[in-house]
């Protein structure tokens, strides 16, 4: 059995978004438990929404449908339809957060980041808030797979979408969070216990000094690099990324990562993500691939108008921070390991990504340091 946590006080969060959220946030102090299977969870869904939404109070329970959409590394996603005389009224989406993700999630920022990107038209519309989850309005779209995102007219898509939401303004810091947060998995990663013996043994072979030496010479060489600070989401993955060909509207979903950070680092991390679920690390974008993404991302309206400046300048910074994302998604793993009830080798995903930082680090410094100092001749001229 999973955990019912609460990981905010919904009432709260609620009155709190009334002051610069336009709709108003329905709160509910329900909990659900993830762990549970569908035809135990559905009364649990039904009596939040009820809770939740007045104007459902008093439907009977015959007129909801309850289904799951996706279960997520993180969280689990189901999608609530309303009938009343055999046809549809409504249809929300009711995102539940497994236990333990808020070891590794800061889910006030990630708050603060739904109620401003939402608020921009981005994704879906936030409805309500209950427990350990949120309520959100349903996208009548399909997610993408990871070979989708490489066709070349929805890479220029995704680049397009993305440039829009690099320019998203949230209130507060505008500190740039790649390092925070690194440091943060890697103070927790290095110090975890297994009560498995072969995974101790495992998680024993790790040295932690090499991972902390490689992390300050990789912050070095990007921090020359100077790459600007963007609005970020930083975790898109496929599965975050949605699609209505009819409509022909891409949405991004799912912004428990985003944060302030280096435009770099979210473009870099994208492409990372083109090996997929099988990690086939080999499908990584390349030159003319990554080219035509980098085009439309800062000339959206005229591609072809990009300098070759402009296009080398962005190619350094996405695969340099390319690395960065390796580190961040490997000690990621780690915690994961520790903490998740979900059964996946995460432990061994740590290996496959440090792996790949190993494999592509010489290429990627020497590509940095080549660019660098080309910048520096130029200046000396």
């Amino acid at each position: 059995m999973g955990a019912e946590v609460k990981i905010w006080n919904p009432v709260e969060v609620a009155e709190q978004a009334r002051h610069d959220y336009a709709s108003q946030i329905h709160p509910s102090h329900l909990t659900i438990d993830p762990s549970l299977e569908l035809p135990q969870m559905t009364p649990l869904v039904l009596k939040l929404c009820k809770d939740m939404f007045k104007a459902w109070s008093n439907l009977d329970d015959s007129c909801f449908v309850v289904e799951k959409i996706s279960g997520g590394i993180t969280n689990l996603l189901l999608k609530v339809s309303v009938k009343q005389e055999n046809c549809i009224e409504e249809t929300i989406t009711v995102r539940l957060y497994g236990p333990n993700t808020e070891y590794i999630i800061d889910r006030q920022r990630e708050l603060q980041a739904t109620k401003y990107i939402t608020a921009a038209g981005f994704g879906a519309k936030w409805l309500g808030i209950f427990g350990n989850g949120m309520v959100q309005s349903f996208i009548n779209a399909h997610t993408l797979s990871p070979s989708d995102m490489r066709e070349p007219k929805l890479a220029a898509k995704i680049a397009k979408q993305l440039q829009r939401f690099h320019h998203v303004e949230i209130p507060g810091s505008k500190e740039p969070q790649l390092w925070n947060d690194v440091w943060k998995f890697f103070e927790k990663a290095s110090v975890l216990e297994f009560d498995d013996s072969k995974m101790q043994k495992t998680y024993e072979t790790i040295s932690f000094k090499e991972v902390h030496d490689e992390i300050v010479e990789l912050k070095g060489l990007c921090d020359l690099l100077k790459s600007p600070v963007i609005f970020a989401h930083n975790d898109l993955l496929s599965g975050n990324i949605m699609m209505n060909c009819e409509e022909d509207k891409l949405y991004f979903i799912d912004y428990e990562y985003a944060s302030y950070n280096y435009r770099g680092y979210d473009i870099g991390d994208h492409f990372a993500e083109y090996a997929g679920f099988e990690c086939d690390y080999d499908l990584y974008p390349n030159m003319n691939e990554q080219y035509h993404f980098l085009r439309h991302y800062l000339k959206p309206e005229r591609p072809q108008e990009v300098s070759e400046k402009d296009l080398e300048t962005l190619y350094v910074e996405a695969n340099t921070f390319s690395l960065a994302s390796h580190i961040f998604w490997a000690l990621w793993g780690l915690i994961q390991a520790k903490m998740s009830a979900i059964e996946f080798d995460y432990l061994g995903y740590f290996f496959l990504r440090y792996h790949e930082y190993k494999r592509h680090k010489e290429k990627y410094f020497l590509l940095a340091q080549s660019y660098l100092s080309g910048c520096k001749n130029e200046m000396s001229r």
